[in-house]
């Protein structure tokens, strides 16, 4: 039995709060020695949210009953200065304990230098804070999470997910992990790695701009030049590319491989298409071509994700 404690204050961020319950605290019965999961804070009692929204956990002063400790989020700007929390912190990494965080969660573990000389990472926009504040720390940039069997840190909120279900694989395998990913309509796995993206504009306020990423959208199975894109943007190939970073963080032409990846595992997952056939609908040419950048970006064949998604649904 694996005895989680779920870290939350006041105002803490629910969202965050919610993928930690979510993958941890749901009940699963159907799983054997599954997780026992409590929400605990060691701030005083009621706890605040935003919207007016007001919650009991359960008040603690050392984590002595846990094997694992989530950390779904932490103010940015915030000191913490509960020697109990520390303390237990501490006491907690000392023991061997795993410990995980979520987006702005990694700004406690970096001030209890928890993270020096280790790997890091949190979420792009808190990049340039979190480095210049914490240059013991060893920052990655544009991955989903890291994670080194001792102490995890997640980017944004969806590899936050990712993040859980890499501990609930190594936990209890594959097949279950699958199964969990499945009831929240996710793929089956997205390695650490993967760069940090979004999978559709975040911001509308040039209609071309965003009008040529649907287009695009809709013609992966199509060769898709950059600079055509740019053209159809009414910008220059310097303006479209600056732009593209500024809402992704990431090139045009990686935005377009994670495109044509997340096509390809759907036509995977709900057809009976061929390889070769799969690799032409979502515009990768050729299955060798697809089996690459699978292995890159995945850590996987196209043909076990595949068959991963055929055993759930057995």
């Amino acid at each position: 039995m694996k005895n989680v404690a779920i870290l939350t204050y006041d105002q803490a961020a629910l969202f965050e709060l919610g993928c930690a319950t979510e993958l941890f605290a749901l009940p699963r019965p159907e799983f054997q020695d599954w997780y026992q999961t409590e929400i605990v804070t060691f701030d005083s009692l009621p706890i605040n949210y935003v919207g007016g929204l007001t919650a009991q956990a359960k008040q603690i002063r050392d984590l002595l009953a846990y094997d694992l400790l989530v950390i779904p989020s932490w103010p940015v700007h915030k000191i913490a200065n509960d020697d109990a929390l520390i303390n237990a912190i501490h006491k907690f990494h000392q023991s061997g304990n795993r410990i995980i965080t979520f987006c702005s969660g990694a700004f406690l573990l970096a001030q209890l230098g928890l993270l020096d000389n280790r790997p890091a990472t949190t979420h792009w926009r808190y990049a340039d804070f979190f480095t210049d504040r914490f240059p013991k720390v060893t920052y990655k940039a544009d991955v989903l999470y890291v994670y080194d069997g001792t102490i995890g840190c997640s980017a944004g909120s969806a590899a936050a997910i990712d993040l859980g279900l890499e501990l609930i694989r190594q936990d209890y395998g594959h097949h279950i992990a699958n199964q969990v990913a499945r009831r929240l309509v996710l793929s089956a796995h997205r390695k650490g790695g993967q760069s940090q993206f979004a999978d559709t504009p975040v911001e509308h306020e040039n209609g071309q701009f965003s009008q040529t990423l649907n287009w695009a959208s809709q013609h992966l199975s199509e060769a898709i030049n950059i600079n055509e894109l740019a053209a159809k943007a009414n910008m220059t190939r310097r303006t479209f590319d600056r732009k593209f970073k500024a809402n992704f963080n990431i090139t045009a032409k990686a935005w377009l491989t994670h495109q044509r990846l997340d096509l390809a595992k759907s036509l995977l997952e709900s057809g009976d298409l061929d390889m070769e056939h799969v690799a032409q609908k979502s515009g990768f040419n050729n299955a060798t071509t697809m089996r690459h950048h699978f292995r890159q970006e995945l850590g996987i064949s196209p043909t076990r994700h595949k068959e991963m998604f055929k055993q759930e649904t057995k």
